[in-house]
């Protein structure tokens, strides 16, 4: 019995994950790179974060708020959004948008250099691959991932203030008073935590499907979009692990 190839694919990308680590650990980091790449994880995908936080926080609460309001619990609008958005949807909504907006370039970007012989060039050089290409990448999403969640939370709160208050007339005093009341000091940490455990997931899969890419350039799509495939499945799972140890 022949073992998957996405089995070994994915057992690849944690060798190269421990590998990043290790480098990254011992200060062998490609710091020419690591800029480009800290820009292309953070304002490079600030945007999308911001217009996708705006419609979660509106469209939350629409559904939300006029709910409660019905039921006379107008008040407690906001501290729902917030332990909704921070406990959940921010972390895995952020980490989904990273996945087809930054992951799929690593994948790619690897995947071709690998089709083209770059990464043998590389190596017969006598520089290791994982240390010039991977560890930027790794650093580059731990860094920005919890960045782009609290820019998420933050612009999906103020989007659901506004359109309580506009729709709802619940008045902003109200909304973020409910808003203290109900975020525990732990939502926050967790929330931050989940994003960054999110990050490097994304990063390690994505530059391991890239790296382990076989054949000619039809192959660096394939491999793609396998990686995209195997981030959502395995964040998603993830998240489940995650939820239950931070917050049951």
């Amino acid at each position: 019995m022949t073992t998957p190839r996405w089995l070994k694919r994915l057992g690849n990308s944690l060798i190269i994950g421990g590998q990043a680590v290790a480098a990254t650990a011992r200060g062998r980091i490609n710091k020419v790179d690591l800029f480009d790449q800290l820009m292309e994880a953070g304002p490079g995908s600030f945007l999308i974060v911001l217009i996708t936080g705006l419609a979660a926080g509106t469209v939350f609460n629409i559904q939300v708020a006029a709910e409660l309001s019905r039921q006379g619990a107008g008040s407690t609008v906001g501290g729902i959004l917030a332990i909704g958005m921070a406990r959940e949807i921010a972390p895995l909504l952020t980490a989904t948008l990273l996945t087809g907006k930054v992951a799929t370039a690593y994948a790619a970007q690897l995947g071709t250099m690998k089709v083209t012989e770059q990464i043998d060039a590389i190596t017969m050089l006598r520089t290791e691959p994982v240390e010039y290409l991977v560890v930027p990448r790794v650093i580059a999403m731990v860094v920005m991932a919890p960045v782009q969640c609290i820019l998420f939370f933050g612009i999906a709160l103020w989007s659901g203030q506004v359109s309580s208050t506009n729709l709802y007339q619940i008045p902003p005093e109200v909304f973020w008073n409910s808003v203290r009341t109900w975020l525990t000091p732990d939502d926050l940490p967790f929330m931050l935590i989940k994003s960054l455990v999110f990050g490097l997931q994304i990063a390690v899969l994505a530059c391991g499907w890239g790296l382990t890419t076989r054949g000619g350039p039809k192959e660096v799509g394939t491999s793609t979009t396998g990686a995209v495939v195997m981030t959502l499945v395995t964040v998603s799972l993830m998240d489940v692990l995650l939820t239950q140890i931070l917050f049951s």
